[in-house]
């Protein structure tokens, strides 16, 4: 069979860069084992503004419309909503906190992103934050299960999906590239942290990172805001919230932990009273692929270029990957210029 594109993963980077092709007249075959990856254990948050000193995200300013754009063009294409824009009350830990928003709120290019700033937490209900807290706009979450189920089911319909665990020895790459009775012109791996495992590309400089969260049924806690407090609340419903996350760059496992837990429930704890009504409905963990200069790795091989590599993307995913999806088709079609392209680690990373 002969096709454009192989795509080898379906989270979220796979299923996006897999669609934004196939609407652009390419036939493309997406290939996943169907296992639980890092996208659908994430929490799909997007936070224009983070860390301690309040600082934007890289490239945000066109990244967020983008992604807003494109999850509301899927949300009608599929009859359903996928991105859930909500405001979120970052709750200041300490004094330092609090001066640093106010150096925010005076710099016009923070002003979309950052709303009423308020030394009082009288207005959260039994939420604790002694140093009160700042509104931030433009924040959400991503429903990135609902999502990712209908692409499959979309990719499915199509005869664009295959269920399959990808061997790398049964990927001939000369004198055809070929994989089993598949002939694409082109593989392209969005394989997550599996891509330590990937032949060709597990040279470049990934900084992995495991995650877990917690979803939590809780009678009394009421919230209609998401809360960044160092670690975050989402609330899904009246009783349902999820509770996030932890962050070890030692035990790469998909593992739920105690330790992981008992982490996230005492950080909760610290705003709110002990979880005496409450009761945890899921506990998961994966593993972010996170990279070491924090941006995304997206290219070709150096010798084999009808490799190509989208990933890299990290905790940022939600956000990043529709631009960027967007922008590597028009590399793949039009020779257009790659954005954040893996050519910056040849010289330092990759041997012969």
């Amino acid at each position: 069979m002969d096709i454009d594109y192989l795509i080898v993963g379906q989270g979220l980077a796979g299923s996006l860069l897999a669609w934004e092709l196939i609407n652009r007249n390419c036939k493309v075959i997406i290939i996943d084992n169907g296992m639980e990856n890092a996208s659908k254990v994430a929490a799909g948050l997007i936070n224009p503004i983070t860390g301690q000193r309040f600082v934007k995200s890289t490239d945000v300013d066109y990244l967020l419309p983008s992604a807003k754009k494109y999850y509301t063009e899927l949300a009608s294409v599929f009859k359903q909503t996928f991105y859930i824009e909500k405001p979120l009350f970052r709750l200041f830990k300490n004094a330092n906190e609090i001066e640093a928003a106010h150096k925010r709120l005076s710099q016009p290019d923070y002003l979309p992103y950052l709303g009423k700033l308020n030394r009082s937490a009288d207005s959260l209900k039994d939420i604790s934050s002694p140093f009160g807290f700042i509104e931030q706009h433009q924040t959400g979450y991503l429903l990135t299960n609902h999502l990712l189920a209908s692409l499959k089911e979309f990719f499915i319909n199509n005869q664009c999906y295959q269920q399959a665990t990808i061997d790398y020895q049964d990927i001939q790459i000369q004198p055809t590239l070929k994989w089993k009775h598949i002939t694409p012109k082109r593989i392209i791996f969005c394989e997550g942290y599996h891509v330590g495992s990937n032949p060709w590309f597990n040279w470049l400089p990934f900084q992995l990172a495991k995650g877990e969260i917690l979803t939590v049924h809780h009678s009394s806690l009421r919230l209609k805001n998401i809360l960044n407090f160092g670690n975050w609340v989402i609330p899904l419903d009246a009783q349902l919230f999820r509770v996030g996350a932890t962050f070890d760059r030692e035990n790469l496992n998909g593992q739920p932990t105690d330790l992981g837990k008992n982490s996230l429930i005492k950080s909760l704890e610290s705003i709110y009273h002990p979880l005496t009504e409450g009761s945890i409905v899921k506990h998961q963990a994966n593993i972010r692929p996170c990279t070491l200069d924090k941006h995304p790795f997206i290219g070709h091989h150096p010798i084999f270029t009808q490799l190509s590599i989208f990933n890299g993307f990290g905790a940022k995913g939600s956000l990043q990957i529709p631009w960027y999806s967007q922008k590597f088709a028009d590399t793949l079609l039009t020779e257009a210029c790659l954005p954040s392209p893996i050519n910056r680690h040849y010289a330092t990373h990759f041997t012969h």
